[in-house]
């Protein structure tokens, strides 16, 4: 495995076995998911891994430029046409939405027609923002981990955070307004699909099955015993996480990995064309 960056393929040791362009976040859902994928000797020499933020990661999997990426769940269902959701590597569950924070306690009606800094357009907690809010309040896009500490400086008045800022948000001095994962259930009675892994469909039906297959495997197996009790997994984890608490991480893997990311169940489809009404 190596990593690459634009849309150029290195070539394969093997001229019969292209490379695959692969993209995921460096969250530590994503890391623990993927490990053991990334070490099977069956992919490890075929991959070209880049790990980018959710914004960057939707706008390759629409640019084409990846073969397999995770994606927000909401930019899967506009790619449709061109990219399969695969069973494997779903972040999707029952407590683990984005919120919406505020510095100083505001209302939901305060902040419908005020600027809230959001992680990027694409995304699902974007459309599930829109959804709560309406189309009233103004938008204003900044890489997640960046969102907290504009906040925190003034730089705004709102925002909507998500992957481990969900369990920080406090020690930034920020208030909760909504939890938009519990409005989703409240409204649909059914857990939040918040990214999934994508596959461009002009791929191989066989490749695209046997990857799948194999991610299902590599998340399968860390959730088998607690990861840091398995080294090179944590190492892996560790060196790509943002916060790096220990609690933290255990944290954010316990609320995003479940068993819809080994694969996904039939309520867990029916979740995601439940979103699709938000589009």
């Amino acid at each position: 495995m190596r990593r690459f960056s634009g849309s150029i393929l290195a070539a394969s040791n093997n001229p019969g076995l292209p490379m695959i362009r692969l993209a995921i976040s460096p969250c530590p859902n994503d890391t623990f998911m993927f490990h053991g994928l990334l070490r099977d000797p069956q992919w490890r020499d075929r991959l070209e891994l880049r790990l980018s933020d959710i914004a960057e990661l939707n706008r390759l999997a629409a640019s084409g430029e990846v073969d397999f990426a995770k994606v927000s769940c909401a930019e899967a269902l506009r790619l449709d046409a061109t990219h399969e959701i695969l069973a494997a590597g779903a972040a999707l569950g029952r407590g683990c939405g984005p919120l919406l924070v505020s510095r100083g306690h505001k209302s939901a009606a305060e902040l419908a027609r005020s600027e809230i800094l959001i992680p990027g357009r694409s995304t699902t907690a974007f459309l599930l923002l829109r959804g709560f809010l309406g189309r009233d309040f103004r938008p204003t896009e900044k890489i997640f981990s960046a969102i907290m500490p504009a906040l925190a400086s003034g730089e705004a008045d709102a925002g909507l955070i998500i992957h481990e800022s969900r369990f920080t948000y406090p020690q930034h001095g920020l208030n909760l307004v909504r939890d938009l994962g519990a409005w989703w259930e409240e409204e649909s009675g059914l857990p939040i699909p918040l990214g999934c892994i994508v596959a461009r469909r002009d791929l191989p039906a066989s490749l695209r099955q046997e990857f799948s297959a194999a991610l299902g495997r590599s998340v399968a197996l860390a959730l088998s015993r607690p990861w840091r009790d398995q080294p090179e997994l944590a190492e892996f984890i560790r060196g790509h996480a943002q916060e790096l608490s220990e609690e933290v991480l255990d944290q954010h893997i316990r609320t995003y990995v479940n068993s819809e990311s080994i694969e996904l169940s039939d309520e867990g489809r029916r979740a995601l064309v439940e979103l699709k009404r938000l589009l």
